[in-house]
C-alpha cells in the first residue's frame, strides 16, 4: 500500500476528509522521528513499539576489494511487532 492508498483507507475508516487525513499522515513520521531523536520510544498497543537501538562498532569486509574495514557504532530505529500483530499476520 502506498501513501495515497493509506490516506484513502484511513479517511474511509474514520469518516474524515482526505485533506485532514493527509495532514495527519504527513505529521506522524515527523513526530515519531522527533521522539526517537529525543531518546523516547513510541508505542501503540496491539502494533508494537518503535524505539532506538544501538549497533556496536565492528570490523567488516569490503566485498569488492576484500579488505577489512572498520564500521563505526550507530543508533538506529528498531521496531518490534506486538503479539497481536504477529498473530494477525500469521493467521492470514
Amino acid at each position: 500500500m502506498n501513501r495515497q492508498g493509506l490516506i484513502d483507507t484511513v479517511a474511509a475508516g474514520t469518516g474524515g476528509s482526505k485533506t485532514a487525513t493527509s495532514g495527519l499522515g504527513n505529521a506522524v513520521p515527523g513526530i515519531i522521528t522527533h521522539a526517537l531523536v529525543d531518546g523516547s520510544s513510541v508505542q501503540r498497543v496491539g502494533f508494537g513499539p518503535i524505539s532506538v537501538g544501538r549497533r556496536a562498532a565492528r570490523s567488516g569486509r569490503n566485498p569488492a576489494a576484500g579488505a577489512e574495514i572498520y564500521i563505526s557504532a550507530v543508533r538506529t530505529a528498531k521496531f518490534t511487532a506486538a503479539k497481536a500483530l504477529k498473530e494477525a499476520v500469521s493467521a492470514s
